[in-house]
């Protein structure tokens, strides 16, 4: 029954529907493209990973402070930013399937299939030869050295048509590698051609009056507004952090992957402020930190890896990717950035305010430069959810899916579920329950058997289920049930609270960073 890797995702997008945890937007009115909604279940693991972010970084470090900026901004913060200038994708039409590309993405599609390719001829000469030596296997081999050249040369145009905003060159690469629509089978492209990703509005009450303002397409830019605000008020001093939890919109050329690319998602944002000169220590710093969180909720800790960026953004002079293994495979997770001085002295320049920041101990000012750290929620809950969607076939022959979501993160922490509905059991069990929802969201239910109020909540994440039977009514003891391994111990409930607490509670995971 296990799923594979290519109907995984779809298992998971059927699963998060069916329990409450995504689904599709406006779906009666047949739906909005990449858009989509969190349910009930979807609502609490999103809130949860929001508050494991939220405390890591203002909890955990001291110069580090949270602000909650505004959606809508002045319009020439988007100017200064780079943003109505440069925010732009290359797009691409087929003319056949009528479907719409972006250009640099095909290209990287097509690199990485010469790079697939490479990887099999090592594999398959790794299986051949006992005392494989890859490096030299790779050296020598001629079709290996033919593909290994075709991806340099690829990387090169890409990354001087990007860079130089070429898109003749970008169309020209496309033919060259003769990259084909995966719906129409055919090489039959447009032009290549630029299009901003900003969604626009007006603000006003009377149309003529009305003022162009913009959808933020990052909350980094609140950030970066209000940086003298925050370091007066707060009294901080450099090295300090600023983090803010927001919605940002970009309208995607194609969103596609379910939560993955979305046009309306949420960002988890740090921008880090350091005296220059100390942005590359900074930068190690926070790879470190970051890699530690994710880890830490133990979900495998091959399924991250860093990706350095080649082709560096014009403000930027250091950049990575935590990658995961998602069920389309490894792909950007959280992004690190050395951002230089180019925000705070852009900002600076078009607001004709002074962003500076006096260092008493060196007994100057200056701009200081900038250690970000961005990850994307929705991404966040998808890395959560594929790593958590196990489906499995159980000894006694038959089948569950079970979410094993960090206990931590769980929707639900524990569900009290009475033996019958009936002999005052579930009199007993809203007691239980009304007992332990002042420390943890719980869960009641008592229709259905036993086994099947199990599998539900196997279904949904929840870590401990508490079944009240009538020895309950005798001792006041009850079944604990573990979601993970399925075992079952008869404990006190007074002895409830203290078992459960040990592995919900969001300080066990910071503990471990």
């Amino acid at each position: 029954m296990a799923a594979t890797e290519d109907n995984l995702l779809k298992s998971i997008i059927s699963h998060a529907k069916e329990y409450g945890f995504v689904f599709p937007s406006s779906e009666i009115y047949d739906g909005l493209s990449a858009v989509y909604d969190y349910g009930q279940n979807g609502a609490e693991l999103k809130n949860n990973i929001k508050e494991y972010w939220w405390k890591f970084m203002t909890m955990l470090h001291d110069n580090i402070v949270g602000i909650d900026s505004a959606i809508f901004m002045h319009p020439t913060i988007w100017k200064a930013s780079g943003h109505v200038d440069a925010f732009n994708d290359p797009m691409v039409d087929n003319k056949d399937s009528k479907k719409r590309y972006r250009a640099d993405v095909l290209v990287e599609d097509a690199i990485s299939k010469m790079q697939e390719k490479i990887d099999k001829e090592v594999e398959k000469a790794a299986k051949r030869f006992e005392n494989f030596d890859k490096a030299m296997f790779v050296s020598t081999n001629a079709r290996v050295l033919e593909y290994q050249k075709k991806i340099d040369e690829a990387n090169a145009r890409l990354k001087d048509a990007i860079s130089n905003g070429n898109m003749e060159a970008l169309k020209q690469l496309i033919v060259d590698l003769e990259i084909t629509d995966p719906f129409s089978g055919t090489r039959n492209w447009t032009d290549v051609r630029q299009f901003n990703l900003m969604f626009s509005t007006e603000m006003g009450s009377v149309a003529d009056d009305a003022s162009k303002i913009y959808l933020r397409p990052e909350t980094a830019q609140g950030i970066f507004v209000n940086f003298l605000n925050v370091q007066k008020t707060g009294r901080m001093k450099i090295p300090f952090g600023i983090a803010q939890i927001g919605k940002a919109f970009r309208n995607e050329i194609v969103a596609r992957q379910f939560i993955f690319r979305m046009r309306e998602f949420e960002q988890m944002e740090m921008q880090f402020f350091v005296k220059p000169g100390d942005e590359m220590r900074w930068y190690e710093f926070w790879k470190e930190k970051r890699l530690n969180w994710h880890q830490a909720l133990g979900l495998g800790n091959n399924n991250y890896r860093f990706h350095t960026h080649l082709n560096l953004a014009h403000y930027a002079n250091a950049a990575c990717d935590i990658q995961f293994n998602f069920p389309m495979g490894f792909k950007e997770l959280e992004g690190i950035h050395s951002r230089t001085d180019f925000d705070l002295k852009s900002h600076e320049k078009y607001s004709c305010k002074k962003l500076q920041y006096f260092d008493a101990e060196d007994n100057q000012n200056y701009i200081p430069y900038v250690v970000e750290t961005s990850v994307g929620l929705d991404r966040m809950f998808l890395s959560v959810l594929s790593a958590a969607y196990q489906e499995e076939k159980l000894e006694d022959g038959t089948d569950r899916v079970v979410l094993r979501i960090p206990a931590a993160l769980a929707p639900n922490k524990v569900a009290v579920l009475p033996l019958m509905k009936k002999d005052g059991l579930p009199e007993k069990a809203m007691e239980i329950f009304n007992h332990l929802k002042f420390d943890f969201r719980c869960f009641y239910e008592e229709k259905d058997a036993i086994g099947k109020r199990y599998r539900r909540q196997d279904a949904i994440g929840t870590p401990y289920c508490v079944t009240v039977d009538h020895q309950t009514l005798q001792d006041n003891t009850v079944t604990l049930r573990n979601r993970d391994t399925m075992k079952q111990d008869r404990i006190h409930t007074e002895q409830l609270k203290q078992i459960i607490q040990e592995s919900v509670s969001l300080s066990s995971l910071l503990k471990k960073i």
